[in-house]
């Protein structure tokens, strides 16, 4: 069980300033026992280890109003239509507190398209406006339309202010940083201290999907360059199995500007001007470091950060769903075994590359979307096949199942549904821990 102090932690939301985090400071409970000394040193560590991002450079709108909450009228009303459609269309049963119930299915709707998308794209396309960042984060919580995905997620994601005529300027220095670091760093990769990492990082890139994108010599050769990079730049963490998956939806949202292609899976690079794909490179890199700077503790020693929220999932199952909960423990079945990939990949080997697009839509429209919305997606993911887990009786087929989830055919319907329970879990739980302890 966890402790008195880690039950605290998770569900009162900490709004400390992680590295990288647009959250006011306030203080904090540590989220793991540290020492005194050792919370110096890191601090040290970390002001030398800056990732190059000046303190007041990106003083404008977009990060003024990042710590806003996003309106929860808007998201919960986005929820619930979702819910309805779905259940109207397809006669599913809807996830309740507790478990599942079947709710009267209503005379059927047509399906209604995210009510921001027009609003979003005029925002975003037009040269001369400035979106402000609350209202950008609304528009583009229930997904972002295809032309306008990459120029909203460098918003989204800090990389680039809310001020139109400083985006130029922004994306020219950025991008010059990268490849000054490129031209500082890359030729250390066979020096005897970094062989290692860089050697991993060659033999985990083939690995990664999807297949047709990361056989291209190019698209490898690019990941290994902001993979090697961003570990020699972050010592405190360095290079670890997991973090090469979160380039991916990056370079491939910000690739199809610039290519016609009907799949993300089968985008082809070959066409792609040298030029352009070293500015897409150099945009990946800075906003895969955005990103990780959230969530650098899921990739520290001993990987703190996962360890923390795969106990925190099971918490929140234990309470959502019980009966799902005692037949993992029934059967012996430890949420780490299969919750770890959860967290440590951000679902990205659970579902196909065009649904973590769409998720990722939605995280970073959350706040904190990437280090705490992503539990209570995690948790509905879990429930959403409650119907098969109760129906496995071995171990060793409930595992497997658990580490083999059928979505291959799952579309934005079927995200948009999971993102729905997950802020009806958050809306619930985060704030209200007695109403819900046993």
């Amino acid at each position: 069980m966890a402790s008195d102090g880690a039950r605290k932690q998770f569900w009162k939301r900490s709004n400390s300033k992680l590295p990288g985090s647009l959250l006011k400071s306030t203080a904090k409970m540590p989220t793991t026992p540290v020492k005194a000394k050792r919370v110096s040193t890191f601090q040290e560590f970390e002001s030398n280890t800056s990732d190059a991002w000046d303190a007041g450079e990106d003083d404008d709108e977009l990060l003024a109003m990042a710590a806003e909450s996003l309106n929860s009228e808007v998201v919960m009303e986005t929820a619930n239509r979702v819910l309805r459609n779905h259940s109207q269309r397809q006669g599913r049963p809807t996830l309740q507190e507790g478990g599942l119930q079947q709710k009267p299915r209503p005379e059927a709707e047509p399906p209604s398209p995210p009510s921001g998308d027009l609003r979003l794209v005029k925002s975003v396309s037009e040269s001369h406006t400035s979106c402000p960042a609350e209202e950008l984060r609304k528009l583009s919580w229930s997904g972002i339309p295809k032309p306008v995905r990459p120029m909203t997620w460098k918003l989204l994601s800090g990389y680039l202010p809310a001020n139109v005529d400083r985006r130029p300027a922004t994306l020219q220095r950025k991008q010059k940083e990268y490849f000054a670091f490129i031209e500082h760093y890359y030729d250390s990769r066979n020096d005897e201290v970094h062989q290692d990492t860089y050697r991993q990082i060659h033999i985990d890139i083939p690995r990664m999907s999807p297949e047709a994108l990361i056989l291209q010599p190019k698209v490898t050769e690019i990941f290994e360059r902001i993979l090697f990079i961003w570990a020699i730049r972050h010592p405190a963490s360095g290079y670890v199995q997991g973090i090469n998956d979160l380039v991916t939806p990056f370079f491939v949202v910000f690739i199809c500007e610039y290519i016609e292609a009907e799949e993300v899976d089968t985008v082809d690079v070959s066409g792609v001007p040298a030029e352009v794909l070293r500015n897409i490179e150099a945009d990946t890199y800075w906003c895969m470091s955005k990103l990780l700077d959230g969530i650098q503790d899921n990739y520290t020693f001993a990987q703190p950060g996962i360890q923390m929220k795969v106990k925190m999932l099971e918490e929140l199952v234990s309470r959502i769903d019980e009966q799902v909960h005692r037949h993992l423990d029934q059967h012996e079945v430890r949420y780490l075994q299969f919750a770890f990939r959860w967290m440590n990949n951000l679902l990205m080997r659970e579902v196909p590359l065009r649904c973590t697009i769409r998720l990722w839509d939605t995280y970073q429209s959350e706040p904190e979307g990437f280090s705490h919305f992503h539990l209570y997606v995690c948790a509905a993911f879990l429930v959403r096949w409650r119907k098969e887990i109760l129906e496995e009786k071995d171990f060793q087929e409930l595992l497997l199942f658990l580490q083999n989830l059928p979505t291959a055919h799952w579309d934005d319907e079927d995200i948009s549904l999971l993102l729905a329970e997950a802020y009806r879990l958050k809306f619930a739980f985060a704030d209200a821990p007695n109403h819900y302890k046993k």
